[in-house]
């Protein structure tokens, strides 16, 4: 029978993980827009076509008479429904992305955060010709599985995840 290996506590015990992945930014840290100028303003400008055609209905009566305060309450999930769209609006001009040190960031409706060292796949996805429309998307998996997308429309931090993409695959590799 073979010998069972020392399990007592304060002995250091072999590593059976593998080893983290490091990687260090061109500079401290790069940050940039999330999503295009193009991509926001049409976001604010679909946000404002379907307000003013919610309150067109409104004023034709779509949800009651549009003096008493019943026809508002028949129209509130409608209202919802756009008040939500202008919050997500809002956070697709407010988002941005971050690399430093610590591993990549964004802001958005709920932040983004994934460390270098628990990094095991990466990938950039991108539609050729139409990055001033859709911004590229920086997908990530740990090696837990755990996933992330990362919007990046800063040609700058664009270079760099390709860069930590390509650092990654030959970290992984050996």
């Amino acid at each position: 029978m073979p010998p069972s290996p020392d399990l007592t506590p304060g002995l250091a015990q072999p590593a059976l993980s593998i080893a983290p992945f490091e990687f260090a930014p061109e500079g401290f840290a790069l940050e940039g827009r999330a999503f295009s100028t193009t991509f926001q303003a049409l976001a604010w400008l679909m946000v404002a076509g379907l307000g003013g055609w919610l309150f067109v209905l409104w004023q034709q009566g779509k949800f009651g008479d549009p003096v008493l305060w019943d026809s508002l309450r028949r129209a509130g999930w409608f209202i919802l429904g756009w008040v939500l769209l202008a919050w997500t609006a809002l956070q697709v001009g407010q988002s941005r992305t971050r690399i430093d040190g610590q591993g990549l960031f964004q802001s958005w409706i709920w932040n983004k955060h994934m460390p270098f060292e628990q990094l095991a796949y990466s990938q950039m996805i991108r539609v050729k010709g139409l990055e001033w429309l859709i911004a590229p998307r920086f997908y990530v998996r740990t090696l837990a599985g755990k996933f992330a997308v990362f919007y990046i429309a800063d040609p700058a931090l664009q270079r760099e995840c390709e860069r930590l993409a390509i650092g990654l695959e030959a970290f992984r590799r050996l």
